[in-house]
């Protein structure tokens, strides 16, 4: 006799699936966080974190980290070696022992010339702190930053650099940042998503490496904490329109309908991922509204579209995600996140950096003078730089005119600045040549935990259970960089 569909599929429910039904009262819960927030959070708050509460008061109450993917070369922007315009064109080896991990591209060059800057370095502001001609308008927060020399990692290629910056672990498959904050903190703002990713291509280098989705992903972690991406042409985010003749109350309708489905099934069967696969209809749903509002800049003064520069109104580019990423800093966005790619110069460096450098120049630092005039520079964290640095040794033939940088790990800067951190201020050192660090070396995993800690959260209690290990961002690894911290 054949059995019915029913039959089979309670003949295959599963000991898991049975505990699942009897602890659907945790599925209940979620819904009613969804469907009414007043049942889910005292006085109707936006949704909690697993933290429910901060571990130490925070300092930030939103991230805004500005990557600079392909490795800004330091020694062109924040890292002045005249040695190196001194010994111009000399063997790296006759100064010193090269000890370090050299990729494919240049481990059989016959000689490694030491290539010294073209550009002038000048110091700003009263701190003094100098800053390449390249960059003028980030050279005017040199009282209001705080420029790290001393960043080191330990991927050497661009990949596994960039995740392991994303994530704290070179190999994919590990939670993001932002995935974690959104695991632990929760929700701000009921409209948008906590975690938001934007992308875009600069001059420099616009087709060289590519990003991949994972890199905001969650992981490990609930998929609800995963980053979204807003596209840089069509719709912000896909679907964002109702299909002809499709009008909002029919939407509301079959997602109505469509929950009440998903909600017998959580019943059955206990899955989380089912609450989210419902969180997240809602959350698109409420974003067909918000989102046009979001990227809608006519209520931006011209003085304000003036400051990010001329390419502010064009969808895309970068100075458009930074005025993107104020206005989402506004609705309480936690992680705000800009990739911007093109800063892996190999060989033709001058012309390459120059264009890189227009991107991004004047739009960084409008974001950073936005923040502030608004109030919101001191609980708004904002971290720029790459995922490794350049060496200091030509990469390819070498000229006064022209030359190129390969990879180089063991040291780069990135300056940060806003909620709690130092102002006018220069952390850590490197050598004469830019070849290793001197002075108060900063680890990518001390970097995240510093991070965590101006939003209040201890990076050695925010963990999450998988495969029988509790993890988190900072594995076994990471010290709160407290130098740097006002």
């Amino acid at each position: 006799m054949n059995d019915s569909p029913f039959t089979e599929h309670q003949r295959l429910e599963t000991r898991r699936h049975f505990f699942g039904r009897t602890a659907k009262g945790v599925g209940v819960a979620a819904l009613a966080t969804l469907f009414n927030r007043d049942l889910g959070a005292a006085g109707g708050q936006p949704e909690h974190g697993i933290l429910g509460n901060f571990h130490t008061p925070p300092k930030a109450r939103r991230i805004i980290y500005m990557f600079q993917s392909g490795a800004p070369s330091q020694q062109d922007l924040f890292d002045h070696k005249p040695k190196l315009q001194e010994h111009f064109g000399e063997d790296m080896k006759t100064h010193f022992e090269m000890t370090q991990r050299v990729t494919g591209m240049t481990k059989n060059q016959k000689t490694f010339p030491l290539a010294g800057t073209r550009y002038t370095f000048t110091r700003h502001g009263q701190c003094g702190m100098e800053i390449s001609e390249l960059l003028p308008h980030i050279s005017s927060l040199a009282d209001d930053i705080t420029l790290v020399r001393s960043m080191h990692t330990e991927a050497i290629n661009h990949d596994p650099a960039i995740t392991f910056f994303q994530t704290g672990h070179q190999l994919a498959g590990r939670p993001s940042i932002g995935s974690w904050l959104s695991y632990g903190l929760g929700s701000a703002n009921d409209n948008l998503p906590t975690f938001i990713a934007l992308v875009s291509r600069g001059t420099g280098r616009p087709n060289c490496q590519p990003l991949y989705d994972r890199l905001w992903g969650s992981g490990f972690l609930p998929t609800r904490h995963a980053g979204v991406k807003f596209m840089g042409v069509g719709d912000p985010v896909l679907y964002l329109n109702n299909p002809a003749g499709f009008d909002d109350a029919a939407r509301r309708r079959m997602l109505d309908d469509l929950a009440r489905l998903n909600e017998q099934k959580l019943e059955t069967f206990g899955d989380p991922e089912i609450a989210t696969r419902i969180q997240q209809y809602e959350m698109a749903y409420r974003m067909q509204t918000s989102v046009p509002e979001l990227t809608d800049f006519s209520d931006e003064p011209k003085h304000i579209l003036d400051m990010y520069g001329p390419n502010v109104t064009k969808r895309g580019t970068y100075a458009y995600n930074c005025l993107l990423a104020r206005r989402m800093a506004e609705r309480d966005v936690r992680f705000i996140q800009l990739f911007h790619m093109g800063w892996d110069q190999h060989f033709t460096l001058p012309k390459q950096l120059s264009g890189q450098c227009r991107d991004t120049d004047q739009a960084s630092a409008a974001l950073v003078r936005d923040l502030q005039q608004r109030g919101m520079l001191d609980d708004t964290l904002i971290v720029w730089g790459g995922e490794f640095g350049r060496t200091s040794y030509c990469q390819g033939p070498l000229t006064r005119e022209n030359y190129g940088r390969d990879h180089h790990p063991r040291c780069f800067s990135l300056w940060m600045t806003g909620a709690g951190i130092k102002r006018g201020f220069t952390y850590g050192a490197t050598d004469d040549y830019s070849y290793n660090i001197t002075e108060n070396p900063v680890h990518v995993h001390d970097l995240h935990a510093t991070m965590m800690q101006q939003l209040g959260i201890d990076h050695e209690r925010l963990t999450y259970k998988f495969q029988g290990r509790y993890y988190r961002l900072t594995d076994v690894h990471g010290h709160v960089v407290k130098d740097i911290l006002a």
